[in-house]
């Protein structure tokens, strides 16, 4: 029996001494959450709708893309209270603005440039970029390693004609039709006319381009009056990007995830 006792106490003794030596177990790092100066768009205006794009596999990259855990709009609190004066104004007259991509994580922004890199994947071409060879996208401007979503005041949005009727999902696989064909023959979209697409690479996406003409144009100037009139400017490439001046994170470009637990309470 002692020589028992002796052998349990030997080896209780080694495990002690092997685990006092074990590293601890890595512990999870914490994501990062959004400063003070961001909210979520619905706690400032809940009518505007919110077709978050980037959450869905209806991209040019034909997946959900990084760090967009949640369908919610997150802005800097300025950029959410200009969009709710505009919104006010444009529900008296019968429209209601529709975001797609609001604040961008920079994992989301690495994911756009791992994508544009492999240039064997040419999934989603016949959609967003039929007429752009895919090794052109950096040099022309449509992917960029940085991007001024993720500092919080730019958003991608539309117009919508009241009532508002609902987007049908996007099936992975249905056939492609090119962003700059005839709106009855595009992915359908409650959008007004703008001429293209969202996320439509060709210069028909330029806000001014002479080739858009009539009510696709016309739509495009009421909306770019609008948000110019609350203090956005609109990126001359394409007429659904704009961003609210004076930006109140002009050098950050921040990476927490798009999720209501980022902005929770704001």
């Amino acid at each position: 029996m002692r020589t028992v006792l002796r052998a349990l106490a030997t080896a209780a003794a080694t495990l002690l001494v092997a685990t006092a030596g074990s590293p601890a177990p890595a512990q999870a790092r914490p994501e990062p959450k959004a400063p003070e100066g961001f909210v979520a768009l619905r706690s400032v205006d809940p009518t505007i709708i919110q077709e978050m794009r980037y959450t869905t596999a209806h991209t040019f990259l034909g997946e959900r893309v990084d760090g967009y855990r949640q369908p919610v709009c997150i802005l800097t609190r300025p950029a959410a209270r200009a969009l709710h004066l505009a919104q006010k104004r444009l529900l008296r007259q019968g429209y209601s603005l529709k975001v797609y991509d609001c604040y961008r994580p920079q994992r989301a922004v690495d994911h756009f440039v791992r994508w544009a890199k492999d240039l064997d994947d040419q999934a989603m071409k016949g959609e967003f970029y039929p007429l752009v060879d895919k090794s052109r996208l950096f040099d022309d401007g449509y992917i960029a390693e940085k991007s001024g979503h993720s500092r919080g005041s730019t958003v991608d949005l539309t117009l919508v004609r009241l009532p508002a009727l609902p987007t049908r999902p996007y099936r992975p696989g249905e056939r492609l039709t090119p962003c700059f064909a005839p709106k009855s023959e595009r992915f359908p979209d409650s959008s007004v006319d703008m001429g293209t697409g969202y996320d439509c690479f060709d210069t028909l996406s330029h806000t001014d381009d002479p080739r858009i003409q009539g009510a696709q144009r016309a739509n495009r100037q009421f909306l770019k009056r609008t948000l110019t009139d609350v203090g956005f400017v609109n990126l001359p490439e394409e007429w659904w990007h704009f961003t609210h001046k004076p930006e109140l994170f002009p050098d950050t470009y921040f990476d927490f995830p798009v999720d209501r637990r980022s902005v929770a309470g704001r």
